[in-house]
Protein backbone atom coordinates (compact mmCIF):
# COMPACT_ATOMS: atom_id res chain seq x y z
CA UNK A 1 0.00 0.00 0.00
CA UNK A 2 1.57 3.39 -0.97
CA UNK A 3 2.48 5.84 1.77
CA UNK A 4 0.23 8.89 1.87
CA UNK A 5 2.12 12.09 1.09
CA UNK A 6 -0.65 14.27 -0.36
CA UNK A 7 -1.31 17.60 1.37
CA UNK A 8 -3.48 17.07 4.44
CA UNK A 9 -2.54 13.41 4.89
CA UNK A 10 -1.53 12.33 8.38
CA UNK A 11 2.04 11.69 7.25
CA UNK A 12 2.29 15.10 5.59
CA UNK A 13 0.92 16.83 8.70
CA UNK A 14 3.47 15.01 10.86
CA UNK A 15 6.34 16.01 8.56
CA UNK A 16 5.17 19.63 8.46
CA UNK A 17 4.83 19.77 12.26
CA UNK A 18 8.30 18.27 12.67
CA UNK A 19 9.80 20.76 10.23
CA UNK A 20 8.22 23.66 12.14
CA UNK A 21 9.62 22.34 15.42
CA UNK A 22 13.10 21.74 13.97
CA UNK A 23 13.20 25.24 12.58
CA UNK A 24 12.11 26.78 15.88
CA UNK A 25 13.95 24.56 18.38
CA UNK A 26 16.38 22.21 16.67
CA UNK A 27 16.65 18.43 16.91
CA UNK A 28 17.30 18.00 20.65
CA UNK A 29 14.31 20.04 21.76
CA UNK A 30 11.88 18.49 19.27
CA UNK A 31 9.76 15.79 20.92
CA UNK A 32 7.45 13.14 19.51
CA UNK A 33 4.67 14.25 21.86
CA UNK A 34 4.81 17.86 20.69
CA UNK A 35 4.88 16.82 17.04
CA UNK A 36 1.83 14.60 17.50
CA UNK A 37 -0.04 17.39 19.27
CA UNK A 38 0.86 19.98 16.61
CA UNK A 39 -0.22 17.59 13.85
CA UNK A 40 -3.50 16.83 15.65
CA UNK A 41 -2.90 13.10 16.01
CA UNK A 42 -2.32 10.73 18.90
CA UNK A 43 1.18 9.52 19.75
CA UNK A 44 0.05 6.01 18.88
CA UNK A 45 -0.89 7.23 15.40
CA UNK A 46 2.47 9.01 15.07
CA UNK A 47 4.30 5.77 15.91
CA UNK A 48 2.32 3.95 13.23
CA UNK A 49 4.01 6.19 10.67
CA UNK A 50 7.41 6.70 12.32
CA UNK A 51 8.79 4.18 14.84
CA UNK A 52 11.14 6.68 16.50
CA UNK A 53 12.35 10.27 16.50
CA UNK A 54 15.36 9.49 14.29
CA UNK A 55 13.19 8.13 11.48
CA UNK A 56 10.80 11.09 11.77
CA UNK A 57 13.52 13.75 11.71
CA UNK A 58 15.44 11.82 9.04
CA UNK A 59 12.39 11.88 6.75
CA UNK A 60 12.11 15.65 7.12
CA UNK A 61 15.84 16.15 6.48
CA UNK A 62 15.75 14.10 3.29
CA UNK A 63 12.71 15.96 2.00
CA UNK A 64 14.19 19.40 2.75
CA UNK A 65 17.64 18.51 1.47
CA UNK A 66 16.26 17.47 -1.92
CA UNK A 67 14.20 20.67 -2.19
CA UNK A 68 17.14 22.89 -1.19
CA UNK A 69 19.55 21.45 -3.77
CA UNK A 70 16.90 21.62 -6.50
CA UNK A 71 16.24 25.30 -5.72
CA UNK A 72 19.97 26.11 -5.61
CA UNK A 73 20.56 24.33 -8.93
CA UNK A 74 17.75 26.28 -10.57
CA UNK A 75 19.11 29.58 -9.20
CA UNK A 76 22.64 28.94 -10.50
CA UNK A 77 21.38 27.89 -13.92
CA UNK A 78 20.35 31.52 -14.45
CA UNK A 79 23.99 32.70 -14.58
CA UNK A 80 25.94 32.58 -17.83
CA UNK A 81 29.48 32.05 -16.57
CA UNK A 82 31.20 29.84 -14.01
CA UNK A 83 32.67 32.73 -12.01
CA UNK A 84 29.19 34.29 -11.68
CA UNK A 85 27.81 30.92 -10.55
CA UNK A 86 30.53 30.63 -7.90
CA UNK A 87 29.86 34.14 -6.59
CA UNK A 88 26.13 33.36 -6.50
CA UNK A 89 26.97 30.16 -4.62
CA UNK A 90 28.55 32.23 -1.85
CA UNK A 91 25.36 34.31 -1.60
CA UNK A 92 23.24 31.15 -1.45
CA UNK A 93 25.50 29.80 1.29
CA UNK A 94 25.28 33.06 3.22
CA UNK A 95 21.48 32.90 3.08
CA UNK A 96 21.17 29.37 4.43
CA UNK A 97 20.22 30.49 7.93
CA UNK A 98 17.33 32.56 6.57
CA UNK A 99 16.10 29.96 4.07
CA UNK A 100 13.77 27.32 5.54
CA UNK A 101 14.80 24.93 2.78
CA UNK A 102 18.39 25.07 4.01
CA UNK A 103 17.41 23.79 7.44
CA UNK A 104 19.41 20.54 7.00
CA UNK A 105 22.62 22.53 6.49
CA UNK A 106 21.95 24.54 9.63
CA UNK A 107 21.14 21.45 11.71
CA UNK A 108 24.22 19.70 10.36
CA UNK A 109 26.38 22.62 11.54
CA UNK A 110 24.72 23.30 14.91
CA UNK A 111 23.81 19.77 16.06
CA UNK A 112 26.19 17.45 14.19
CA UNK A 113 25.81 14.42 16.49
CA UNK A 114 22.02 14.59 16.51
CA UNK A 115 21.99 15.22 12.77
CA UNK A 116 24.23 12.20 12.18
CA UNK A 117 21.95 9.98 14.28
CA UNK A 118 18.92 11.06 12.24
CA UNK A 119 20.37 11.43 8.76
CA UNK A 120 23.09 8.79 8.78
CA UNK A 121 25.98 10.51 7.00
CA UNK A 122 25.95 13.61 9.18
CA UNK A 123 28.38 16.45 9.11
CA UNK A 124 31.13 14.34 7.50
CA UNK A 125 29.19 14.49 4.24
CA UNK A 126 28.97 18.29 3.97
CA UNK A 127 31.97 18.70 1.62
CA UNK A 128 31.15 15.59 -0.50
CA UNK A 129 27.50 16.68 -0.82
CA UNK A 130 28.46 20.18 -1.92
CA UNK A 131 31.16 18.85 -4.27
CA UNK A 132 28.64 16.50 -5.88
CA UNK A 133 26.30 19.45 -6.35
CA UNK A 134 29.00 21.55 -8.07
CA UNK A 135 30.29 18.74 -10.31
CA UNK A 136 27.84 19.41 -13.16
CA UNK A 137 28.75 23.11 -13.13
CA UNK A 138 32.47 22.29 -13.22
CA UNK A 139 31.97 19.92 -16.15
CA UNK A 140 29.99 22.58 -18.02
CA UNK A 141 32.73 25.16 -17.30
CA UNK A 142 35.35 22.79 -18.73
CA UNK A 143 33.23 22.31 -21.86
CA UNK A 144 32.91 26.11 -22.26
CA UNK A 145 36.66 26.60 -21.86
CA UNK A 146 36.37 28.50 -18.55
CA UNK A 147 38.22 25.75 -16.66
CA UNK A 148 41.31 24.08 -18.12
CA UNK A 149 40.58 20.89 -20.01
CA UNK A 150 43.04 18.71 -18.07
CA UNK A 151 41.38 19.51 -14.73
CA UNK A 152 39.95 16.50 -12.88
CA UNK A 153 36.27 17.48 -12.55
CA UNK A 154 35.79 15.63 -9.25
CA UNK A 155 38.86 17.23 -7.65
CA UNK A 156 37.91 20.64 -9.03
CA UNK A 157 34.38 20.30 -7.65
CA UNK A 158 35.78 19.50 -4.21
CA UNK A 159 38.10 22.54 -4.41
CA UNK A 160 35.07 24.68 -5.26
CA UNK A 161 33.07 23.18 -2.37
CA UNK A 162 35.85 23.78 0.16
CA UNK A 163 36.45 27.32 -1.10
CA UNK A 164 32.79 28.34 -1.03
CA UNK A 165 32.20 26.89 2.44
CA UNK A 166 35.10 29.00 3.68
CA UNK A 167 33.99 32.15 1.88
CA UNK A 168 30.40 31.84 3.10
CA UNK A 169 31.08 30.91 6.72
CA UNK A 170 34.55 32.00 7.90
CA UNK A 171 35.07 35.75 8.60
CA UNK A 172 38.21 37.44 7.33
CA UNK A 173 39.87 40.85 7.07
CA UNK A 174 40.10 41.30 3.29
CA UNK A 175 36.68 40.29 1.95
CA UNK A 176 33.12 41.27 2.79
CA UNK A 177 31.19 38.12 1.79
CA UNK A 178 27.99 40.18 1.53
CA UNK A 179 29.51 42.47 -1.12
CA UNK A 180 28.57 40.73 -4.39
CA UNK A 181 31.06 42.63 -6.56
CA UNK A 182 33.91 41.96 -4.12
CA UNK A 183 33.06 38.26 -3.96
CA UNK A 184 33.06 38.02 -7.75
CA UNK A 185 36.49 39.71 -7.92
CA UNK A 186 37.82 37.39 -5.20
CA UNK A 187 36.45 34.29 -6.95
CA UNK A 188 38.05 35.35 -10.25
CA UNK A 189 41.38 36.24 -8.66
CA UNK A 190 41.84 33.36 -6.22
CA UNK A 191 39.27 30.56 -6.35
CA UNK A 192 39.58 30.13 -10.12
CA UNK A 193 43.32 30.80 -10.30
CA UNK A 194 44.32 27.12 -10.32
CA UNK A 195 41.47 26.10 -12.61
CA UNK A 196 41.92 28.73 -15.30
CA UNK A 197 43.03 27.61 -18.79
CA UNK A 198 45.89 30.12 -18.40
CA UNK A 199 47.10 28.56 -15.12
CA UNK A 200 50.45 26.68 -15.10
CA UNK A 201 49.98 22.96 -15.75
Amino acid sequence: MPIETKPGSVRERLLAATEDSLRAKGIRATTMAEVAEAAGVSRAWLYRHFPDKASLVGSVIVRLDEAYWADARAALAGYGSFDEQLAAGVRIGRATYDDPGALPLRLRATEPEEFEACAGAGVRELVPDLAAFWLEFVVAAIERGEVRDDADPVEAAEWVARSLISLATVPGNTLDPDDAAAVLRYVRRYVLAGLSPAAPR
